[in-house]
């Protein structure tokens, strides 16, 4: 019988709810000149917390690592059709869609990161500029799509993916459960975000 089993760590929540709040932050910061710093801060802090993840894409914990949700086109066809004859197939992590909106997520967010840079130092000219604001525009229908995603996952699977990602844990068997939380690690990553956006870094 499926039982409530520990899914995605502390480092990887902590992750996703500080780069939502970071990207969300930063776009809507974009066109301000009075808070233009904020914008930098945060645009910075949405670039460190994607080469984190980057990071613990290959060394992370079990669905944390991009080996276990980046799946080639015949798996995504497979989940494809599973959704539409209406009967989706189940997985305990991400499935093989999703698993590209997030690989396209974190790579249009290292390109808005990277050409953001530039931009604020003035290096490269106008097209970077423009660049930077079409990877972001990218980015947020990525994110909208990634959100639409969840709403139909919870609905057919009949789970709730958001309460998930702020609990760890959802339903599956216990074989299928990650071992260690890694409350140091994540909680380390939260310090270094607070801690930059209180000036003490």
């Amino acid at each position: 019988m499926p039982t409530k089993i520990l899914v995605w760590d502390v480092p990887t929540r902590v992750f996703h709810w500080s780069l939502a709040v970071s990207f969300f932050g930063a776009f809507l910061t974009a066109d301000s000149e009075r808070l233009r710093d904020v914008h930098v801060v945060l645009g910075y802090t949405a670039f460190g917390l994607i080469a984190f993840r980057v990071i613990w894409g290959l060394i992370g914990t079990r669905y944390a690592r991009f080996s276990s949700f980046v799946q080639g086109p015949a798996a995504v066809f497979a989940y494809l059709k599973s959704l539409l004859i209406m009967r989706p197939q189940h997985y305990v992590g991400h499935n093989p869609i999703g698993g590209w909106v997030i690989v396209a997520l974190l790579a249009m967010g290292l390109l808005s990161g990277v050409t953001g840079y530039t931009s604020y130092s003035e290096i490269g000219g106008e097209w970077l500029e423009e660049l930077h604001e079409g990877a972001a525009e990218v980015m947020l229908n990525l994110v909208f799509l990634h959100i639409a995603g969840v709403v139909v996952s919870s609905l057919l699977h009949r789970e709730n993916l958001v309460r998930a990602m702020f609990s760890g844990f959802k339903r599956g068997d216990t074989t299928q459960a990650i071992r260690h939380p890694h409350w140091f690690i994540g909680g380390t990553l939260l310090t270094g975000v607070l801690a930059y956006w209180t000036g003490i870094l």
